[in-house]
């Protein structure tokens, strides 16, 4: 039924996958590298067609120093700070007291709640456009990083107490049991004793979360405008003007604007690695 590794397969099979897989992973890794190599070109190449030729000179400094020093980019970096953090924190101490209540408690309806937020999930957030955008301009949060943060939280809290849910699910439900025997309070078996066997999935949640909410190019353009509340994802658009657009500050400002989520996901390679495999094997 399951494919046999490569170890036990003929030794031709051995020697086909070593050469495809590095084309394989060249491939997959070509719109990356056409990206860092379109960001050290000047100008003068896009202008004369040089698309995918090699770079007629090296513009690494000038390039990435107007992105950094004459644009707007510093100030997008950080309204995705402000905007990504909030959220994150937000979203999951939100799943954490959601998923503990779904998780641990038998009351009726407990399913019923639990099926809204799964079927939360499902809801084309395409089809949520006019009405959320209507709701901000309501509730004077259009083109304000509260109303991103508000509207981030409330649509990714679904996604986020599936996964808690599930996973306190699976915790040794004695060690609730014993505590409570013990005359512990609710709130201090939520504090001390689930939460610090669920550090492994808040750190994998987070790197999630953090990845979804950083980039983020939809509701950034639908929910803001402007410098004063735009997220670096929709940022990258200003370089673009009105009959051409600068591709080599746009590839430049790509490059910036990818580094933070792959910091925070090697940052936390240990934990979210634990956090998505706990439970895998008995």
């Amino acid at each position: 039924m399951f494919p046999r590794p490569i170890e036990q397969q003929s030794r031709s099979v051995q020697v086909g996958y070593q050469a495809l897989l590095p084309i394989a992973l060249i491939l997959w890794l070509l719109p990356l590298i056409a990206v860092m190599i379109f960001s050290i070109k000047p100008d003068s190449d896009f202008v004369q067609g040089n698309f995918w030729g090699l770079p007629s000179s090296f513009e690494f400094f000038n390039n990435y120093g107007k992105v950094f020093f004459e644009s707007d980019m510093p100030r997008y970096l950080w309204n995705s700070v402000v905007i990504t953090v909030p959220t994150v924190i937000g979203t999951v101490a939100l799943a954490c007291m959601t998923g503990f209540a779904l998780g641990v408690y038998r009351f009726k309806g407990n399913l019923f709640i639990f099926f809204m937020f799964i079927a939360g999930n499902f809801v084309p957030f395409q089809i949520l456009m006019v009405p959320v955008r209507d709701l901000t301009v309501s509730m004077n949060l259009y083109d304000t990083k509260l109303g991103l943060i508000l509207f981030h939280i409330a649509f990714q809290t679904g996604f986020c107490t599936l996964f808690m849910r599930n996973f306190i699910r699976a915790l040794p439900f004695p060690l609730i049991e014993a505590a409570r025997v013990e005359g512990v309070a609710e709130w201090r078996i939520f504090w001390f004793v689930v939460m610090p066997l669920m550090k492994p999935a808040i750190a994998a949640l987070s790197v999630l979360i953090f990845t979804f909410i950083w980039n983020d190019y939809f509701w950034a353009v639908v929910l803001t405008q402007g410098p004063d509340a735009q997220p670096v994802t929709a940022g990258i658009t200003a370089f673009n003007s009105q009959f051409r657009a600068a591709y080599h500050l746009m590839s430049a400002g790509s490059i910036v604007a990818a580094l933070p989520p792959v910091a925070m996901f090697f940052l936390m390679q240990k934990h979210f690695i634990a956090g998505l495999t706990l439970g895998a094997v008995k």
